[in-house]
């Protein structure tokens, strides 16, 4: 690092030699050092060097430096939003911490594949234990999330067992914390909850993985209020609305002015947005979801009725929700505030437009009369249970339909039970369809037993059902102490002599015309008497006694497929499916690659799908088929090589 003249010496003007001049890298000014250490070409480990080359560079990369803080910032931007600007910081240990809670998050992440592989997929029950670990290791959280989102944003056709687990450990921790802000919120006074802030809550509950925040809401209802303030003002330029800034507390007293506020908000909400109420559609979860609602502009009654219920009152005009049977109304005083009568109110439809209704017209709405309780205010308390409820009855739908694969419905189910029990604890009609849920799942026996007692404290009465789910949870604990050993299937055995297809293999079914990837198979079939009556496999030629296939659906759904309805795909596609990742490591362009757990079920099933590949596809050489079935045989849990083993350590950090 010394720099020096050409020769031994120079000519001065004077013609005098003077002695050769030396200058080295340590001489330089302080802020031009650091300027130099942080060009972005220089890692984390080359900073280590040249701290550790003398004590002037040593002194310049001290940990609360710039050096470090550039290095800490280079290497997790998305960790600077927890920092303040020019932030006095020790970087140096903020990394090291980082770099080591990144470590044990991965080796946590790859241990569940092994550990939870047979248990049913459902976020939660797997993850317990896991959840667990990582509390214990006392690293920050935004720390954990930060490595679990890193997992997830790298290449999208690698590493799907680490993506899936990863993607399972940040969807359950953040519904924890959801869980904390809605008991927080549940606590606040009754008259400080705001139906927006529950609605938004209910929804990062049930899309932990979206970009869902209330303030991301309220600044989308700021942009639809200003919209309604310019409406406003063509028609009446002094109206004191106009006056309203965000976050002051106002209502407007005059109900002439208060008419104008309601009919600007139908013309721009319903003329100019196009908000409707999703009629053809109504079943849908997302028209619960507020962010969702905002999305597509259309929802049911009571998640409009959030919204519009939330502008207006932006704007001065205060309207109370409206818990009426099967339609969702939000209610107007035409007369004095506080009035009791039921005629002394407007009740307006969200999901019609903005249609005002007096107290019999409602009734027809719904085709029948009902009792004046009916038409009373409700708390923000009841107005999240009502949601809550709607999205926990859509879940039963779908899990009581015959369509096979409906994880979804039962996530939905899980997360409704969550939040309704979270509001309203001792249910005890949720919390015995709560135990009955993860009874039928097989999932968290130790929390099904403390649910159950709970429920036989609450009411004796249900001795019966609380005594059967007990016996039967404990032979299941009992069951789980005694693991069976996975049924290992070669392809080899005699009996397995018909088995055409192999796990990988990307198929399209012949006459539903979907596209699949095998991830098991029978040499026959192994379903109930019902279930092939019901299906009708006694239709095909070869009946029940052919190959059968367990395939991941494009659609999202899990089949039981026959042998002679499948058939090689022409053109191999990657399967967009939740669960690919619990059984295949990567996508290699023709077929997917079993993990190490599905190799163990099949071990013999990659040799025979990389042939079946190399002679459909004419894309592998012998060699290159060699080379990849040896690559294969290099992978370790979660689909990790030991190339990206050594790449790891090579990371860790010389310090």
């Amino acid at each position: 690092m010394a720099t020096s003249g050409a020769g031994e010496g120079y000519s001065s003007l004077n013609g005098v030699v003077s002695e050769t001049e030396h200058k080295i890298m340590t001489d330089l000014p302080a802020e031009l050092l650091e300027y130099i250490l942080c060009f972005p070409v220089l890692k984390h480990v080359d900073i280590c060097n040249v701290s550790c080359s003398c004590k002037r560079l040593h002194d310049v990369c001290h940990g609360r430096g710039k050096v470090w803080g550039h290095q800490y910032k280079l290497r997790w931007p998305r960790l600077q939003k927890h920092y303040r600007q020019n932030e006095c910081c020790d970087w140096l240990k903020e990394y090291r911490t980082r770099h080591t809670v990144g470590l044990q998050i991965r080796q946590t992440v790859v241990s569940i594949s092994k550990r939870f592989f047979t248990e049913v997929p459902c976020v939660g029950q797997v993850l317990g234990d896991s959840f667990a670990e990582i509390e214990s290791l006392g690293a920050p959280e935004h720390f954990c999330e930060d490595e679990l989102l890193s997992i997830l944003n790298s290449d999208r056709r690698k590493s799907l067992t680490l993506k899936y687990y990863a993607k399972k450990i940040l969807y359950f921790l953040r519904q924890q914390n959801i869980l904390r802000s809605l008991k927080m919120f549940l606590e606040q006074p009754a008259e400080q909850q705001s139906a927006l802030e529950g609605a938004v809550l209910v929804d990062q509950y049930c899309n932990p993985l979206a970009d869902v925040s209330l303030d991301g809401i309220s600044s989308q209802l700021e942009e639809i209020t200003d919209k309604v303030k310019k409406m406003l003002r063509m028609k009446n330029s002094s109206h004191p609305s106009l006056r309203v800034t965000q976050g002051d507390c106002f209502a407007v007293e005059d109900f002439e002015l208060e008419r104008q506020v309601v009919v600007a908000l139908n013309a721009v909400l319903y003329e100019q947005l196009q908000y409707k109420g999703n009629e053809c559609d109504y079943y849908n979860p997302l028209n619960s979801y507020i962010h969702q609602v905002l999305l597509r502009r259309t929802g049911i009654p009571i998640s409009l009725s959030v919204l519009y219920m939330t502008l207006a009152r932006k704007l001065g005009v205060q309207l109370e929700p409206v818990n009426f049977p099967n339609h969702f109304l939000l209610r107007w005083c035409q007369h004095q505030r506080g009035s009791g009568d039921i005629y002394d109110f407007v009740y307006i439809d969200a999901f019609g437009k903005g249609k005002q209704l007096t107290a019999k017209e409602c009734e027809y709405l719904i085709g029948h009369q009902v009792t004046a309780d009916y038409y009373s205010a409700i708390s923000t308390t009841e107005v999240l249970l009502r949601m809550v409820g709607n999205l926990l009855n859509i879940g039963k739908r779908g899990i009581s339909s015959l369509r096979e694969g409906n994880e979804k419905s039962y996530q939905l189910l899980r997360d409704s039970l969550d939040l309704y029990l979270t509001i309203n604890p001792d249910n005890v009609q949720y919390l015995l369809l709560q135990a009955r849920l993860y009874f039928h799942l097989g999932i968290w026996p130790e929390k099904v037993l403390d649910i159950l007692q709970h429920i036989q404290a609450l009411d004796p009465s249900q001795h019966g059902a609380v005594g059967y789910l007990v016996q039967h949870t404990l032979e299941h604990i009992q069951h789980k102490k005694h693991p069976v050993e996975p049924e290992v299937k070669r392809r080899s055995a005699p009996e397995h002599v018909e088995v055409q297809y192999s796990v990988g293999l990307i198929m399209k079914h012949k006459r539903s015309g979907y596209n699949c990837v095998i991830y098991g198979w029978d040499p026959k079939c192994t379903m109930s008497q019902e279930w092939i009556t019901t299906m009708r496999v006694h239709q095909l030629s070869s009946g029940a006694k052919q190959p059968f296939y367990n395939v991941l659906v494009q659609d999202g759904t899990c089949r039981y497929a026959a042998q002679e309805n499948l058939e090689p795909h022409s053109a191999p596609l990657e399967i967009a499916h939740p669960e690919v990742g619990r059984y295949f490591s990567e996508f290699h362009d023709s077929h997917y690659v079993a993990n190490e757990e599905l190799q163990t079920r099949y071990p013999e099933d990659m040799a025979e799908t990389l042939g079946t590949v190399r002679n459909l596809y004419h894309r592998l050489t012998p060699s290159s088929g060699q080379a990849s079935g040896q690559q294969e045989s290099l992978k370790g849990p979660g689909g990790s090589s030991q190339d990206q083993k050594s790449q790891e350590n090579q990371e860790a950090m010389p310090m």
